[in-house]
C-alpha cells in the first residue's frame, strides 16, 4: 500500500521535530549534559518515533478500508507484523 503524501503531513511535521530533538540530544551528549536531561530528551524522541509509526500504520489501514479493500483485503498477518515491530 503506497502512502498518499498528503495524508502524511502531521507525520512528516512529526518525524522532522523528532529530527531536531535528535540534534539536540547530540549537542546534549557532546557537551556533557546531565544523564537524568539527556535520556529525557531521548525518550521524548523515542515517544515522537512511535506515535509516527503508529500514525502511518493507521493511516494505511484507513486507506485499505477507504478504497474498498475491506478487511477481506487487508493482510492482517503483515499489518500485525507492521504493529508489533512498533512495540
Amino acid at each position: 500500500m503506497e502512502l498518499d503524501p498528503q495524508d502524511m503531513t502531521s507525520v512528516i511535521n512529526r518525524i522532522r521535530r523528532a529530527q531536531g530533538q535528535l540534534g539536540g540530544v547530540l549537542r546534549m551528549l557532546e557537551e556533557g549534559r546531565e544523564c537524568e536531561d539527556v535520556v529525557t530528551q531521548l525518550a521524548a524522541v523515542s515517544r515522537a518515533l512511535d506515535r509516527a509509526g503508529f500514525a502511518i500504520v493507521a493511516t494505511g489501514l484507513q486507506q485499505c478500508l477507504a478504497n474498498g479493500d475491506g478487511v477481506d483485503g487487508l493482510d492482517t498477518k503483515k499489518m500485525e507484523k507492521l504493529f508489533l515491530s512498533l512495540a
